[in-house]
Formats: structure tokens, C-alpha cells, sequence
């Protein structure tokens, strides 16, 4: 792969530190903006060389009124980036997307309809990284982004979203070419382990940043409804939960069995029991079990 510049903006050169993996370069900042500011949805690319948590910043200048509705964070790596549940991700420096973006539902969108956003943010990853990549991702509800590596489902990505004033802040974490001696944990995987047939990043991220614009305006000019704006239909498409023996792990210790059956019209996955009944979940740690188990 031949190294690029970080940027032909001085200020977006990773502050002079110099980078030695061949096979991941930097980001260009400049470049980015100048494919994606453009009069659309997104209204600033900010590429910055380390940060502890991009949904961290962007909330923080969000909330102090320094970040505009469209506004794009990205960090070549983090020390604290978050999960649900304030569970650490961590990964090598440029070794995958970790970025947060500002969205405004707007008045048009009623507050209890905002929870649709993990789950659009899943859905238009996974069509980005369709185009750009080749990989089929699959969504585990609520917000993990699931690939295929040597005939395993593995995790590949999270999503994270947080309130901040009249918006939200989405995080999105994405191992692209993650390496299998780099692993975290052994249920891991990355684009390049998935078989991706690219994993330059600036590809990647334009066209999942794309892809997020197309699906969020859509949704939004439905007013939300995910019915409308065929987002629950194409989310329970490409739900992996969907159909299998689950376990909910809720708030408060409780735990839930069953098979999940449905997405419903509030974002939240229906589990039916044994015995039939039909309970829906709208937060809580859901674990894939095995046939029988």
C-alpha cells in the first residue's frame, strides 16, 4: 500500500509524529472534508492524532454550543473509548474508524423516536461497509456489529449514542485491520479478518458517512416513524438476533430467555419464553446461545 500524506493542511499532520506501519496510514483530513462538507448533512471533519473518547469531545463542545448539527470527530486512536455500559474498546493506533457525529432529530422527531438511532447508525454501517468494503455486516441488537471469520460470528464494531442538549451524539467504534495476534479477546474480529477487499479507511469511513446521511435524513423526514421510513424492516433484515435462542441480561441482575422474535415499533427486541409469552426488552446485555442452549 502506498503511504499517503496525513493531510495537505499542516494542522492535520498528526502534530509531526511520524508514523512506520505501511499498512496504516494516516487519514487525510483535508480530503475527507472536501469530499464530504458539501452543503449536505455534515458540516465539519475534524481528524485528530489521539484523544481519550471522541463521544466524550463531541458531547463536551455540544453541549458548550462549539459543535454544529453534522459536526464529524475522528481519532486516529483513543485511550478511553467506550462502549455500552462504560466498557472499555480499545485498539492499535489506525487500525480502525473511531468517530462520533453530532445529529439533530429536530422538533420533527418525537424525543421517545430518538432510541431508532443505535439502530439506524447499525443499518447504515452495514450498507457503508457493503459498498466500500465487501463484508457482509450483520447487527446484533442493540448496537454490536457482527462479521464472519472462518465460519464464526465475531464482533467487529460497537456503537454508542448519548444525549447532549437538542441532539445526539453517536460514537461508532470499527476494527478494520485489526490483525489476529491483536485481538482483545478472543470473540474479536475486523474487516481484514472478515476478508474485506479494502481496508483504506478514507473509502471506508466516506462511504459509511454517506450511507449515514442518506438513512438519517430519510428517517427524519418520516418524522421518525421507523415503519414509514422503512427502518425497522430493513434493521430486522439484517438483525442477526432475530430467530435465535438469546439470553437478556437486564437492569437490576434479572435475566430473560427465550427466542427473539421481533424488533417492535419502539426499538426494542421482543423475546417469546417457552411458555409463549412475549416480553419486550428495551435495554439490558443480550447474549447469542447455542442450538439446544
Amino acid at each position: 500500500m502506498t503511504p499517503r500524506n496525513a493531510s495537505d493542511d499542516p494542522s492535520d499532520a498528526n502534530d509531526g509524529q511520524q508514523w512506520s506501519d505501511l499498512d496504516r496510514p494516516p487519514l487525510n483530513a483535508a480530503a475527507l472534508r472536501r469530499a464530504l462538507v458539501r452543503g449536505g448533512l455534515w458540516s465539519s471533519v475534524d481528524v485528530v492524532p489521539a484523544t481519550g473518547s471522541t463521544n466524550s469531545d463531541l458531547v463536551a463542545l455540544a453541549l458548550s454550543g462549539k459543535a454544529e448539527e453534522g459536526a464529524v470527530l475522528v481519532a486516529e486512536s483513543q485511550s478511553a473509548g467506550r462502549g455500552r455500559l462504560d466498557r472499555q474498546w480499545t485498539a492499535p493506533a489506525r487500525s480502525g474508524l473511531f468517530f462520533s457525529v453530532f445529529l439533530k432529530p429536530g422538533a420533527e422527531v418525537p424525543v421517545e423516536r430518538w432510541g431508532w438511532l443505535p439502530l439506524l447508525t447499525g443499518v447504515a454501517v452495514a450498507t457503508g461497509l457493503a459498498r466500500a468494503a465487501g463484508v457482509d455486516t450483520a447487527l446484533k441488537w442493540p448496537n454490536d456489529l457482527l462479521v464472519n471469520v472462518g465460519g464464526e460470528e465475531r464482533k467487529a464494531g460497537g456503537i454508542l449514542a448519548e444525549r447532549a442538549g437538542d441532539g445526539v451524539v453517536v460514537g461508532i467504534g470499527l476494527n478494520v485491520s485489526l490483525r489476529a495476534d491483536e485481538l482483545p479477546v478472543p470473540g474479536a474480529g475486523s474487516l481484514a479478518l472478515a476478508g474485506a477487499v479494502s481496508t483504506d479507511r478514507d473509502p471506508l469511513l466516506r462511504a459509511v458517512l454517506r450511507s449515514l446521511e442518506e438513512r438519517f435524513v430519510g428517517w427524519r423526514a418520516a418524522g421518525g416513524d421507523p415503519a414509514v421510513s422503512r427502518l425497522q424492516e430493513t434493521y430486522a433484515a439484517g438483525c442477526a438476533t432475530l430467530g435465535r435462542n438469546v439470553r437478556a441480561e437486564l437492569p437490576g441482575g434479572m435475566e430473560l430467555v427465550g427466542e427473539a422474535v421481533a424488533v417492535d415499533g419502539d426499538g426494542r427486541l421482543v423475546i417469546a419464553s417457552e411458555d409463549g409469552v412475549q416480553q419486550p426488552v428495551g435495554a439490558g446485555d443480550i447474549v447469542h446461545l447455542r442450538a439446544g442452549g
